[in-house]
C-alpha cells in the first residue's frame, strides 16, 4: 500500500497547492489505488475539523479553475487523515509510524521551514520512517548559502540515499517549462539554431507585482538573490542552455544541467557593479493603488535587495559570447515570468531595414510561464498591400495552449505540483534537483553575494509599479539591447 504524508499539512503550501493538486489528480483518476494521505502538523485538530478546512480551501481553488466536483472530493476525503505531531520529536513520530503500519510505500513531503529539515529527517530515521521504500520531498531553497545547504543536506543524506531525495522546484512542474525540452529536442527546426551562431542573447524575467508584506522575516534573511536566483532562475537557465541529453533518464537530464552550472562564469568584485544590479522598492503605485516601500512594510530600513538583475556568461563552445540577462523583483509593474530567446538579425536585409514603411524585427522566441503559459515565435512576413516596394511586418505565432492538435480547446492548465507529486510517488526524479546541482548553484550565488560585499555594491531604489532601477535597463542598453518588457 502507498502512503503520502504531508508534514505541515495545515499550512499555507498544503492548503493552496498540495491539497488542490491531489484533488485534481483524484478527479482525473491518477492517484495510486489505495493511497492513504496523512496530514501531519502541530495543531491539535480533529480529523473532521481538518477535512472541513481542507475542503473549504480545495473547493475555492477548484471553482476558480472550473473543476469542482463533490464526488471527486468525497473520494479524496476518504483517503485523508490528520495527526497532530511534533515532527522533530522521535516519540511523536512513532505515533505516525503506528498509524502507517509497517508495509508502506511511503512518500513524505516536508512542507515546512527549511530550518527544520535536518531535525525532521533525523527524527524520521529514528522513528522508522526512512526505510528502503521511503522517499522524502523537500522544498527549495534549502539553506541560505552553500555552507548551510551542506549542513542540512548532510542530515538528509544520513537518513535517505540520493535516489530517494526529491528536492522540489515547482517551476520544473510547469507544463511550459517541460514543453521547452520538447521544443528543443523534439524538433529539427530549433536545435540546430540553438547556439551562438544564431542567438544574440537570452532574457529570463521573473517579476512579481506583490510586495513582501508579512513574509519580511523570511525575506529579509534571504533577499531576491537567494530566494529566486539560486533556484528558479538558474533552473530555467539550465534548461535553456544544456546540451542534448542522451535520453530522458533522470541522471542524463541532470548531468547536462550540472555541466551548465559548472560553465557559469563567476562574478568577481571588480565587475560586480558592471554586470549586476541590486535594488529595493520604495513607495509607488501598483495596479492603480498606492504601494508602500519595503522599509515601511518591514518597519525599519534594511539592506536586503528586493530586485536583482545579472548579466551572466556561460563559458563553453555553444554559448561563448551570448549573454544571459536575468532579472527578478518584487513590486514590479506586472506579474510576469518569461524566457526570451532573441535571435540575431539576418546577415543582410534586402527589405530596407531603414525604410520607415517597414516594421522589421529580428526573430524572437518567447516562453511565457506566468500569468499565462504560452510559447510564441515572432517572424517576418509581407505586409498586405500593393506597394511598389515590398513591406514587412512581424507576426506572432503561438506554439501552444490556444488549441490542441485536434482543434479542440486546450486542457485545464495544471498546477505544477500535480506533476511533481505524481513523479515523487512514482520515484521519478527527472524534474527534481540533484545534490550536486544545488551545490553548484549555491557556489555561484555565493560568489555573487561575496562580490557585492567586497565591492560594496549599493542598493538602488525603484518605485513600486515599475520594472526596477534604471541601471537594470542600462545593463542591456549599454550593449545595444533592450528588455522585452522595458516600459516604466
Amino acid at each position: 500500500m502507498a502512503a503520502l504524508v504531508l508534514f505541515g499539512g495545515g499550512g499555507d503550501l498544503a492548503m493552496r497547492m498540495l491539497l488542490p493538486s491531489l484533488y485534481f489528480l483524484e478527479q482525473d483518476g491518477l492517484l495510486p489505488d489505495g493511497l492513504k494521505i496523512i496530514a501531519a502538523a502541530r495543531s491539535d485538530e480533529t480529523v473532521p475539523a481538518y477535512i472541513a478546512r481542507a475542503r473549504e480551501a480545495v473547493e475555492a481553488r477548484a471553482r476558480d479553475d472550473g473543476g469542482w466536483d463533490s464526488s471527486s472530493w468525497d473520494r479524496l476525503a476518504a483517503r485523508l487523515d490528520y495527526l497532530a505531531v511534533d515532527a522533530t520529536d522521535v516519540a511523536s513520530l512513532k505515533t505516525l509510524k503506528d498509524r502507517l503500519g509497517d508495509d508502506e510505500d511511503l512518500t513524505s513531503f516536508l512542507a515546512v521551514s527549511p530550518s527544520l529539515f535536518g531535525h525532521i529527517v533525523d527524527a524520521m530515521a529514528a522513528a522508522g520512517l526512512a526505510g528502503p521504500r521511503s522517499r522524502v520531498v523537500i522544498e527549495k531553497p534549502v539553506g541560505r548559502d552553500l555552507e548551510s545547504f551542506l549542513e542540512i543536506d548532510e542530515a538528509v543524506r544520513r537518513a535517505f540515499t540520493e535516489d530517494r531525495v526529491f528536492r522540489i522546484d515547482h517551476y520544473l512542474g510547469k507544463e511550459t517549462v517541460q514543453n521547452l525540452i520538447a521544443l528543443r529536442f523534439g524538433n529539427t527546426v530549433f536545435e540546430p539554431l540553438w547556439n551562438n551562431l544564431t542567438i544574440d542573447h537570452v532574457q529570463i524575467t521573473i517579476g512579481e507585482s506583490i510586495g513582501v508584506g508579512d513574509r519580511w522575516p523570511y525575506y529579509d534573511e534571504y533577499g531576491a538573490l537567494r530566494d529566486m536566483v539560486q533556484n528558479h532562475m538558474l533552473q530555467l537557465l539550465c534548461l535553456v542552455a544544456m546540451e542534448p541529453p542522451s535520453d530522458l533518464d533522470p541522471d542524463s537530464v541532470r548531468n547536462e544541467k550540472v555541466k551548465v552550472l559548472r560553465s557559469l562564469r563567476p562574478i568577481t568584485p571588480e565587475e560586480a557593479e558592471e554586470v549586476t544590479v541590486r535594488g529595493q522598492y520604495v513607495a509607488g503605485t501598483v495596479d492603480g493603488a498606492p504601494a508602500a516601500s519595503y522599509s515601511e512594510e518591514r518597519g525599519q530600513p534594511s539592506d536586503t535587495e528586493t530586485f536583482v538583475a545579472i548579466r551572466a556568461n556561460i563559458d563553453n563552445w555553444r554559448w561563448a559570447g551570448v549573454p544571459f540577462f536575468m532579472r527578478t523583483g518584487k513590486r514590479l509593474k506586472e506579474k510576469r515570468t518569461e524566457i526570451v530567446i532573441q535571435f540575431k538579425a539576418v546577415p543582410h536585409s534586402i527589405f530596407g531595414r531603414d525604410d520607415s514603411r517597414s516594421d522589421i524585427s529580428d526573430n524572437r522566441l518567447v516562453i511565457e510561464l506566468q500569468p499565462d503559459e504560452d510559447i510564441s515565435l515572432t517572424v517576418m512576413n509581407k505586409r498586405p498591400g500593393l506597394d511598389l516596394r515590398m513591406q514587412l511586418q512581424p507576426i506572432r505565432m503561438s506554439l501552444s495552449w490556444g488549441m490542441n492538435g485536434n482543434g479542440e480547446a486546450a486542457p485545464r492548465r495544471r498546477i505544477a505540483y500535480e506533476r511533481l507529486l505524481l513523479d515523487a510517488m512514482a520515484g521519478d526524479s527527472t524534474l527534481f534537483v540533484r545534490r550536486d546541482e544545488a551545490e553548484k548553484a549555491w557556489e555561484w550565488v555565493d560568489d555573487v553575494s561575496r562580490a557585492w560585499a567586497d565591492a560594496a555594491v549599493r542598493l538602488e531604489p525603484y518605485a513600486a509599479g515599475t520594472w526596477g532601477p534604471s541601471s537594470a535597463r542600462k545593463l542591456l542598453t549599454d550593449t545595444g539591447r533592450a528588455w522585452n518588457k522595458n516600459d516604466v
